[in-house]
C-alpha cells in the first residue's frame, strides 16, 4: 500500500498490483482505497530509475498525471485513461522521460480518435499527430503508427499550430 498526499489534501491509498512485462519494464494496476476520491501517485516509480517500459492503460489517470523523472523509459502507454488536456501532459513528459521513442494515447479525450468520439475524423487525429510530435521529437511510434519522415517535417512546420484551442465558458449577457 503506498500513501501520499493528494492535491486536495486528501490522504490516499493504492494497492499497486505489479507484474514485470520484460526484464526491463513495468505493467502497473493501480486500485483505489474506497475511501472516495483519490489522486494517483506515482512517485514510487522513481526507485525504478532505469526503467525501459511502463504501461499504466486502463487506470482512471487524469491530468493531474505527474511521473518521477524515468530518464531511460523509451515506451510508456496511457491507454483508456481519463487523460484531457493534450499540451500539459506532453509538455510534462518533455521533461521527465526524455528518451521517450513509443507514446501511445488511444481511449482518452486528449487522443482525438474515430474509434472514441464520432465526431472526430481522420484530419483530427493527423493534427493531433503534428502536435504532439512537435512537443516530443524523439518519438518514433506514435500510439499504433510508426513516425513517418513526411509527417516529421510537417510537425516541425506545423505542429506549434495544431494545438486544441477550447472556448472559455462565457457568462450569458457578457
Amino acid at each position: 500500500v503506498v500513501q501520499g498526499e493528494g492535491s486536495w489534501g486528501i490522504v490516499t491509498q493504492l494497492l499497486l498490483k505489479c507484474s514485470i512485462t520484460t526484464s526491463r519494464g513495468i505493467r502497473l494496476w493501480l486500485v483505489p482505497s474506497s475511501r472516495g476520491r483519490t489522486q494517483w501517485s506515482l512517485e514510487g516509480l522513481k526507485t525504478f530509475s532505469y526503467l525501459e517500459e511502463l504501461i499504466l492503460d486502463n487506470n482512471l489517470l487524469g491530468n493531474d498525471l505527474l511521473l518521477p523523472r524515468l530518464p531511460h523509459l523509451h515506451t510508456l502507454t496511457l491507454n483508456k485513461n481519463q487523460i484531457t488536456e493534450l499540451e500539459s501532459l506532453l509538455d510534462h513528459l518533455a521533461e521527465v522521460v526524455p528518451s521517450l521513442q513509443y507514446l501511445s494515447l488511444l481511449g482518452n479525450v486528449a487522443c482525438p480518435n474515430e474509434l472514441v468520439c464520432k465526431e472526430k475524423d481522420e484530419d483530427d487525429y493527423q493534427r493531433y499527430r503534428y502536435f504532439v510530435l512537435h512537443k516530443l521529437t524523439n518519438l518514433k511510434f506514435l500510439d499504433t503508427r510508426k513516425v513517418t519522415r513526411r509527417e516529421r517535417e510537417e510537425a516541425l512546420v506545423r505542429g506549434a499550430f495544431m494545438k486544441v484551442v477550447k472556448p472559455k465558458d462565457a457568462k450569458v449577457g457578457e
